[in-house]
């Protein structure tokens, strides 16, 4: 499928072709949510710990008589039921269960994404960057008049250097470089603004069954 370059000096540019791979497939939203889970299990790690009834320190002596007392039977002071004793099904630090994809699922699930932005005709392309652009307002211009507000740019390292000042100010606008293409950013943000160079590149890492 053909999509119009998209310039910021605003002057007419090339197309790009992109395969029906990428930008065409049926869209199962539970397998998108599965990967962004994952992705969001990742990003934030786990630093709560309590400490389990094993790990407190302390004497193991039983506190009372088992018969006798008439209360009940109690063993030692480090039962979950006494202050300062351990604390039954609580958080476990980085001891925890992470869930794992297959990178063919993840691979999947971001080519769907693309098509869901294109099917939604908030995917755009825009032409390499190869001035650089030091003014925000010569960029916030370019968002206005594409009508590209609340926008994702995935960009080429090139092209990141030549816009990063211009567009970092600007709200509801983040970039980020191709290698970093994720779901989460892309559903983040209404529009999708994929830099040429970053655009063949992320088709062949998702095209290519051996990456």
């Amino acid at each position: 499928m053909k999509f119009q370059l998209l310039n910021i000096d605003g002057t007419k540019s090339d197309t790009i072709e992109l395969s029906d791979k990428l930008v065409k497939l049926k869209v199962n939203h539970k397998l998108i949510k599965y990967v962004i889970d994952w992705q969001l299990n990742h990003a934030k790690p786990r630093v709560a710990k309590t400490k389990q009834r094993n790990q407190i320190r302390g004497s193991t002596k039983k506190i009372i008589a088992q018969k006798g007392s008439g209360g009940a039977r109690h063993a030692s002071k480090k039962a979950p039921i006494f202050v300062g004793g351990g604390v039954a099904h609580g958080p476990k630090g980085s001891v925890y269960k992470v869930k794992k994809i297959n990178k063919k699922v993840r691979k999947l699930a971001l080519a769907q994404t693309l098509s869901k932005k294109n099917l939604d005709k908030n995917l755009y392309f825009l032409a390499d960057v190869k001035k650089e652009i030091k003014k925000t307002k010569e960029f916030n211009n370019f968002l206005e008049k594409n009508k590209l507000i609340n926008a994702l740019i995935i960009s080429d390292n090139s092209s990141l250097k030549n816009i990063t000042k211009s567009a970092r100010n600007i709200k509801n606008v983040k970039l980020i470089k191709d290698e970093g293409t994720n779901i989460y950013d892309m559903y983040r943000y209404k529009n999708l603004i994929i830099t040429s160079s970053s655009a063949k590149k992320i088709q062949e890492r998702l095209l290519n069954e051996k990456n």
